[in-house]
This record gives C-alpha cells, sequence and structure tokens, in this order.
C-alpha cells in the first residue's frame, strides 16, 4: 500500500495493518494515532521512537506470533507468511536444522522463551553463531538483545507495507 493509504485507513484497518508488524498494542496505537505521516521516512522515524523501551511483558507476548527460528509457522495469517518469507532464503540443510533445534531447545531451557533473531540477510551460519553466542548471555542482556531483534524485525515489516 502507499502511505497515503495507509493514512486513510480507518484507525481500525490501520491496526489491523500494523498488528503482523508485531503484536504490541501500545506500538500499534501509537503508530496508529500518529498518523498522518507526511513521508514514509517520518512513519518508519516514528515507528523507531515507538519501538524503544518495550517491557519484558510486551515482548514475551509478541514472540508467542514467531516461530522457532528454522520452523514455518503454519495457517495463512499474515504474520505466518511474514514469518515464512522471511525465512525462504535461509536454505536451510539437514545438518543446520539439527543444530538449529537442538540450540533452540537449548535456548528456550535457558531463558524460558523462543530464540528470536532478525533471519533475513543472515545465513544459517550466521545465525547458529549468534544462537550460540547468546546462550552466554545473563538474562539482562539476552532480554536486550531479544528486543533489539524484534525491533529490527518490525521495522523491516513496517517498511514493507510501503512497497
Amino acid at each position: 500500500m502507499t502511505l497515503e493509504q495507509f493514512n486513510a485507513l480507518s484507525a481500525h484497518a490501520a491496526r489491523e495493518a500494523l498488528t503482523p508488524c508485531v503484536s504490541i498494542p501500545q506500538w500499534v496505537n501509537a503508530v496508529t494515532d500518529a498518523r498522518p505521516f507526511h513521508t514514509v521516512d517520518e512513519a518508519v522515524s516514528f515507528a523507531t521512537q515507538a519501538s524503544h523501551g518495550w517491557q519484558a511483558e510486551a515482548i514475551s507476548s509478541a514472540l508467542a506470533q514467531h516461530p522457532r527460528i528454522g520452523e514455518r509457522l503454519q495457517g495463512d495469517s499474515k504474520e505466518a507468511a511474514l514469518s515464512r518469507a522471511e525465512q525462504a532464503s535461509l536454505g536451510l540443510e539437514q545438518q543446520t536444522t539439527q543444530a538449529l533445534l537442538e540450540g533452540n531447545q537449548q535456548y528456550e531451557q535457558r531463558f524460558n522463551r523462543v530464540f528470536l533473531i532478525r533471519a533475513k540477510g543472515r545465513t544459517p551460519d550466521e545465525i547458529l553463531a549468534h544462537l550460540h553466542r547468546r546462550l552466554k548471555n545473563n538474562d539482562e542482556q539476552e532480554l536486550k538483545e531479544t528486543a533489539e531483534q524484534l525491533q529490527q524485525i518490525t521495522l523491516l515489516r513496517f517498511k514493507e507495507l510501503f512497497n
């Protein structure tokens, strides 16, 4: 959609368009309420500012919409389609898939949530390296990194609304 079309959406329709970017109501409402935007850059800048300071509870809730890296979300929701597209370029080999599965299990046991990383633009080996590195983080470091990854994913999805 164009920026003009986004600006013209009803508040309800704008929220529906934004929720697949990230399921954090405060962000969705803030971006919806800040319309109209004059440029895509202005919209992205506002969306970026609105994504700072997400609390642990909001992050945990949003992670429920994300599959484990290497897994495909099933269904025809916008979130599932976005996730499949983001992970499609990984081209995972069986050995890499197994390593990600094992790493995901270790991560979930350690941090009690799914391992989240922006897959777009990364190779499977890079993702595995990040996974192994992040397993050594303390809880505070890892929450910060998870928030940063969620923000990157959110902003990529937001920008893709305006293609």
